[in-house]
């Protein structure tokens, strides 16, 4: 199975993929990417504002070109109803795709890590969840951002939040699409941490839904 990967992610997102048996392909080419089984939204820097109707009153570090290449393979994978996995950064362009909006500085940002390293906090998943399967009602994971989802795109739902009430997971209602706020990638195989989840697991899930759609 190939997971098509748009933009510079870092090595721990092949390495995650690898350790579940899929085959990472990084690319910003749409047709190519448009060929593979899966596609992950990896994390970055903030998304551009006008892609979801706002001025820039708190955004930093926006690739304008890249933003909009990850904005159209997510819709093209849409279009083709494939698996999407979008991580952190990911996680937004996802909503964004489905005209929802983020908010641009989030409250009590310190407790999310932007510019500060990976912050472990605890989240609340719904019980009826694919992650509350996996990990239980309440665990802890890490955290490294200062934006979040806002309204909530179309066909979206929402199965995860940090106790500030931030969104930390989303899955869509019909379509093999989910995403989380948080960094399993830097959770796993090498990166193992004893204060939070095993991050594989998610990569596993991912990995299951595009075999469930053969």
């Amino acid at each position: 199975m190939k997971v098509a990967m748009i933009g510079a992610p870092s090595p721990n997102y092949s390495a995650a993929v690898r350790l579940v048996g899929m085959e990472p392909v990084e690319t910003e080419d749409v047709t190519v990417a448009a060929g593979c089984d899966g596609l992950i939204l990896p994390g970055g820097g903030d998304v551009d504002p006008q892609l979801y109707g706002q001025e820039n009153w708190g955004c930093k570090h926006i690739d304008y070109a890249l933003d909009r290449v990850q904005l159209e393979v997510c819709q093209r994978f849409v279009e083709l109803k494939k698996p999407i996995l979008g991580i952190c950064k990911g996680h937004q362009i996802i909503n964004i795709c489905f005209g929802g909006t983020l908010c641009q500085d989030i409250p009590e940002e310190p407790r999310h890590g932007w510019n500060q390293g990976d912050r472990v906090h605890e989240t609340t998943a719904r019980e009826d969840s694919w992650l509350a399967r996996i990990y239980g009602t309440e665990f802890s994971v890490n955290s490294c951002h200062h934006q979040a989802i806002d309204r909530l795109g179309k066909g979206l739902r929402l199965i995860q939040t940090a106790s500030d009430g931030v969104p930390e997971g989303i899955i869509h209602e019909e379509l093999p699409i989910v995403g989380v706020q948080w960094h399993p990638e830097r959770m796993c195989g090498a990166h193992l941490r004893s204060d939070a989840v095993d991050g594989i697991h998610v990569f596993a899930h991912f990995r299951d839904m595009i075999q469930n759609m053969r």
